[in-house]
């Protein structure tokens, strides 16, 4: 790391610069380089605490001017580091644009780069309005847009991009862009969905809907006996389609200690469930009263489940329903992967590996199954944004680890990976699809250039262009890997 840089920065750069820089020596420093998994985190030679799109495009030339590598930090959630890097140049825009303003007659948010999903939530309710966002309150409205943008409200709305009607982005050569429908329309579809390749995004305006005031949602727990008893209805639901009023996930693991903490709004306090034990987990929400809630998944609470945190709870905590079982600072590794459709056959064995693999390694795991509303996701046509859209089921698999060690990473992967496979398998000759990459927004591995048109598919092309018009040298090259046309 250069002593020059680090000890100092251009006269005229800090001059002109508005916010805060901070370096190795600064006593802020480790808070700046921290992120929500420990794992992502990067020793930065810079931080720069960005006010606004002059002072990105500051940071931008100065960083190239010095060869430093930028990464692009919002909520800093994403799990392969993707905003952070090794002595390199961070611009971070969590600390001065991060707020949200809401007019209230053309039901728009217009939401700093560097906000979080928690005070879009709780800024729009107080109008009575709502969008999609993430359901986790501490995630960046940066990195769920710009990967897709899946959410409680998808159903209802669509994901987040489709929700997006116009973006601020400072791009490679410092030029400030508006994108949406009308200008700039190339750069707007880029965007939605290819990640931060195209620039830095200092503002977001999203519509926002109606949305009432309380919802019903919360946490029903059941034992692995039940497990073909709930996926057979989760086949059922998932064949006929969700309905727009409904979102849920199911959670295949392994309660600590055999207690389930106060983790979720409305839980009660610690639940004895007796020894460690494998358990199926249903977060569930339903967009009406608590009455209509326990209608609509009458078929689950029939199963009587051993915890039941559901209740009419205020629309702003629904997003804050899993916070406390995924705080900052755990040594996350995320890997997605999808399913064609739920497998009783698969959740078991899924769930047997899983209790062993927690058992013998001493990690807390997850599996989870995604149920958003398909049919509103799926009628924005293909190709009409860069983010692809899919019929599939989505999975997610969790691996939180102690020790925040290459050796710790390693067996991570191993774990997650075996799961993986197992829910990638197809029935022919349980063989696991090894280009099956399900939602890309949760992936600890950086994406390669080969895996990266195997995401993106016929829209690849179309992007490679569209980097080599904004972005031609890479500058913003982590994340996904999108090689400008030659």
């Amino acid at each position: 790391m250069s002593t020059s840089i680090t000890t100092s920065t251009s006269t005229q750069f800090k001059k002109a610069f508005k916010g805060d820089l901070v370096t190795p020596e600064h006593p802020d420093y480790e808070n700046a380089i921290k992120r929500w998994s420990t794992p992502a985190q990067r020793r930065a030679a810079i931080v720069a605490f960005v006010k606004d799109s002059d002072d990105i495009a500051l940071a931008l030339k100065y960083a190239l001017e010095h060869n430093l590598p930028i990464a692009i930090k919002a909520g800093g959630h994403n799990p392969a580091g993707a905003s952070s890097v090794e002595d390199g140049f961070v611009i971070d825009l969590s600390r001065y644009l991060n707020a949200v303003r809401v007019d209230e007659d053309k039901r728009l948010a217009y939401v700093g780069g560097g906000a979080l999903w928690g005070t879009v939530d709780e800024t729009a309710i107080q109008y009575g309005l709502a969008t999609t966002g993430g359901t986790v309150s501490h995630t960046g409205v940066g990195g769920l847009t710009l990967g897709g943008g899946y959410g409680f409200l998808a159903a209802q709305h669509g994901l987040v991009i489709d929700n997006l009607v116009q973006a601020t982005v400072v791009i490679a050569d410092g030029t400030t862009l508006t994108a949406n429908s009308d200008e700039n329309t190339d750069l707007f579809w880029a965007i939605r969905g290819g990640g931060s390749n195209f620039g830095v995004c200092a503002e977001f305006v999203l519509k926002l809907h109606p949305q009432r005031r309380t919802v019903f949602a919360g946490v029903a727990i059941f034992p692995p006996p039940v497990l073909e008893q709930v996926t057979a209805i989760l086949a059922d639901k998932f064949k006929r389609g969700f309905g727009e009023k409904e979102s849920m996930f199911e959670l295949l693991t392994l309660s600590p200690d055999g207690r389930v903490r106060k983790i979720f709004y409305h839980g009660i306090l610690d639940a004895d469930l007796g020894i460690a034990q494998p358990c199926v987990l249903l977060v569930l929400f339903f967009n009406g009263s608590e009455a209509e809630g326990r209608v609509h998944y009458k078929p689950f609470f029939d199963l009587k489940p051993i915890l039941d945190t559901c209740a009419e709870i205020p629309y702003e905590n629904l997003n804050t329903l899993q916070n406390a079982q995924v705080p900052h600072g755990g040594n996350y590794y995320m890997k997605p992967v999808s399913q064609p459709a739920p497998d009783a056959a698969k959740a078991q064995k899924i769930l047997g590996r899983l209790t062993e693999l927690a058992m013998q390694h001493d990690v807390a795991i997850q599996f989870i199954h995604e149920f958003w509303g398909l049919p509103k996701i799926c009628s924005v046509p293909d190709g009409a944004t860069a983010f692809n859209r899919s019929r599939v089921l989505g999975c997610l698999i969790v691996v939180t680890y102690k020790e925040n060690t290459e050796e710790g990473l390693k067996l991570a992967r191993m774990v997650a990976k075996e799961l993986a496979d197992i829910a990638s398998a197809t029935q022919e000759d349980g063989v696991a699809d090894s280009e099956n990459l399900g939602y890309a927004n949760y992936t600890s591995e950086m994406m390669t250039t080969a895996q990266s048109k195997t995401l993106f598919g016929d829209n690849y092309k179309r992007m490679q262009d569209l980097k080599k018009k904004y972005d031609p040298d890479m500058v913003f090259s982590k994340w996904y890997s999108i090689v400008p046309t030659t």
